[in-house]
């Protein structure tokens, strides 16, 4: 369950604001948008971003299979998917490809960002592997995180997340309200 504005105010205002924001969005709906929208607002703002957003490769297309990082930090953009042929059902996750934009945000967050944007708690994640380390790297160096959550992965994330986590509605309104009360 989201957290509705008012449970949102009664968090900060009792000083029990957590570290990480998961963004919980309608599965196959990733609000890609509001992630490009946090971003800039925040730049424009002077905060130091790290992380990946992901971006579709190709605008207008039914192909499940075209998804690539973008890492904030260095522009990089990496593909995810490979590419298993015009007869092939469904993707395959290059493992090489996103433990490559894994390494590049852990480096990364040696410069002490003010805020690491994750773009998805996905299927890798919620087998154990994929960007996990780093939500908990940035818990442990204190640098608040942003991640999307789709509804599908929730309980995983819950149970990966425990008590660390907020989460909030695809709004940048909260969002920007919760990254202000950590800072």
């Amino acid at each position: 369950m989201s957290v509705a504005p008012s449970e949102l105010s009664e968090e900060l205002s009792s000083g029990q604001i957590r570290s990480v924001a998961a963004i919980v969005y309608p599965d196959e709906a990733y609000p890609g948008a509001l992630f490009q929208a946090l971003v800039d607002r925040w730049r424009a703002a002077g905060l130091a971003v790290a992380g990946v957003v992901q971006h579709q490769v190709f605008e207008k297309t039914d192909q499940p299979c075209n998804v690539l990082l973008e890492d904030l930090t260095s522009g990089h953009r990496t593909v995810l998917f490979e590419n298993r042929g015009s007869g092939a059902a469904g993707c395959r996750l290059d493992q090489a490809a996103l433990a490559d934009a894994t390494a590049r945000v852990e480096g990364s967050l040696a410069r002490a960002p003010d805020v690491l944007v994750l773009n998805k708690f996905g299927k890798a994640e919620c087998q154990g592997g994929g960007l996990r380390d780093l939500v908990a790297g940035a818990i442990g160096r204190g640098i608040p995180v942003v991640i999307g959550v789709p509804r599908q992965g929730l309980d995983v994330w819950r149970g990966f997340a425990g008590g660390l986590a907020t989460e909030l509605p695809p709004d940048p309104d909260a969002v920007e309200r919760w990254l202000q009360h950590l800072r």
